[in-house]
């Protein structure tokens, strides 16, 4: 008995004690809250107030889990997380009792399905693609499914080791991002593209300048096929990588070039770049230096600025083109960019995709340029429709981010990402096993892919990249869906007097 009541009062010496110190903090709050400056609800209501700053930090968490739709999120979707993590975790991706997907949005693609589809032995995988031909080494690349640009940097050492392994096992490319190639990209055996910032990391010099000497160290790796001149990114067109100083640790340091603890802003454009005869002299001199093929990633601000790029390329020779060109879109995603920026500035892939395809077979350049689709490309729908829409290949940062296990949490420009995709914070990082996530990766590849070639057999093509315009519809405000290709054709060459 004894025993039972001096518990029961220490407990209550607890209770007391916890109850004074949450007394003594709210009063501390309060003459804090009442005599500070910067907010004017905490001055007005002390204490209380903080609460309208907590629940605004959780909204985003609380809509996510609780509220939104399955179909309402941005910048993705539940529908499309969940089909993602379907298909990285190998379960089926069959549904019942009908689409949730609300088909009279206008801009929705529906696929023209064919009468009388390929049987099952007459479909045909996508034959691997021949870029650069004009290079001392050109690329056969495998699959129209890749790996779009993630910085070592940006995301975890895990994070990259996990996509190379991954990418190799799905016999997909993995795009470095702009922060340089690290060991953790070969160390998977995948192919790689090598993406060539305007801070130029990895291929610089002591003042930032491109290195002849580094590009030739880059290009002396085989699993490097390819170099990609970043112009501008979805997120950020006009504005330079940004890499906060708290995720740059001693190693990213010494493989990007730069110092530890400071903020890496890249310039808002490559100094030696002023016209489109600037671009194409770069494009010729890494080819020549590297003897890999040479591309191009941008934004699309307006049609008229393709015609003028491609009306030098056309004025200077084919030789002088870009062996591919990356469209990110408008929507394109970023771990750190302005809002402005993000929300405002650059063409959608889904508009600018199908008038520079047009340009540039105006142009004939279809098998000379290849033309590389980004930007929220993460389901197989989206990828079908860019590659009926005329691009050769999709690349996708996001849909691998989601397959990787990220929650969009929206953290990726901190050093807290709860996942350990965007954070070199080993207590973070521990939660991203390699071994399982490689496979996840891989996974999530091959079902899109296969996926892709689904739709593609059901309206009525043996492989994806068979598929056109008349192929799909666009749904329209009135809800009445029109053939793509009366929307925007495709070009077709003047037919010759024989052909009257």
């Amino acid at each position: 008995m004894g025993f039972a009541v001096n518990a029961l009062e220490i407990l209550a010496l607890v209770f007391v004690a916890i109850i004074g110190t949450l007394v003594l903090m709210g009063v501390l709050f309060f003459f804090v809250d009442r005599f500070q400056t910067s907010d004017a609800i905490r001055r007005n209501y002390p204490v209380i107030g903080r609460f309208r700053h907590i629940f605004s930090e959780l909204g985003e968490f609380f809509r996510q889990y609780f509220f939104a739709m399955d179909r309402e999120e941005l910048p993705f979707n539940r529908a499309q997380r969940d089909w993602v993590g379907r298909a990285s975790a190998g379960k089926s991706n069959t549904v019942a009792f009908g689409s949730t997907r609300n088909l009279n949005v206008p801009g929705t693609p529906i696929f023209v399905n064919a009468p009388f589809p390929p049987l099952n032995d007459q479909y045909a995988r996508t034959e691997p693609m021949l870029i650069g031909p004009t290079a001392r080494t050109p690329f056969v690349a495998p699959s129209f499914f890749n790996i779009s640009g993630m910085s070592y940097g940006a995301i975890s050492k895990p994070a990259v080791q996990a996509l190379s392994r991954g990418a190799k096992e799905a016999g997909v490319w993995l795009n470095t991002g702009e922060g340089a190639l690290s060991p953790f990209h070969l160390e998977g055996g995948c192919d790689i593209v090598f993406q060539i910032g305007t801070a130029k990391y990895g291929v610089r010099d002591q003042e930032g300048n491109l290195s002849d000497a580094k590009l030739r160290e880059v290009a002396a790796h085989d699993a490097v096929r390819m170099f990609e001149i970043k112009l501008s990114q979805g997120a950020k067109p006009g504005k330079g990588g940004i890499l906060p100083g708290a995720k740059i640790n001693e190693e990213i340091a010494r493989i990007r070039g730069i110092e530890m603890g400071k903020d890496s802003i890249s310039p808002n454009r490559h100094k030696e770049i002023r016209s489109f005869d600037d671009l194409l002299d770069m494009v010729i001199h890494i080819r020549e230096v590297t003897g890999k093929p040479v591309g191009i990633k941008t934004v699309v601000g307006s049609e008229e600025v393709m015609r003028e790029m491609f009306d030098v390329i056309a004025a200077r020779g084919s030789d002088a083109a870009p062996d591919f060109i990356t469209l990110d879109g408008g929507e394109g995603g970023t771990g750190a960019a302005p809002m402005p920026l993000i929300d405002l500035v650059g063409m959608s892939v889904r508009e600018a995709l199908p008038v520079v395809a047009n340009i540039r077979d105006e142009h004939g350049l279809k098998e000379r340029i290849r033309l590389i689709a980004s930007g929220k490309l993460i389901n197989p729908g989206d990828v079908a429709w860019a590659l009926a829409a005329g691009a050769d290949f999709v690349a996708s940062a996001r849909g691998f981010m989601f397959a990787l296990g990220c929650i969009q949490a929206l953290k990726c420009n901190k050093n807290t990402c709860p996942t350990g995709i965007t954070t070199h914070d080993p207590r973070f990082q521990k939660g991203l096993v390699v071994e399982d996530k490689y496979a996840r990766v891989a996974r999530y590849a091959k079902e899109i892919i296969h996926e892709v070639e689904t739709i593609a057999h059901s309206v009525g093509v043996a492989e994806p990249r068979l598929m056109r315009r008349r192929h799909m519809r666009i749904m329209q405000s009135n809800g009445i869906s029109i053939p793509m290709n009366e929307i925007l054709p495709s070009y077709q060459p003047p037919a010759s007097p024989a052909d009257d």
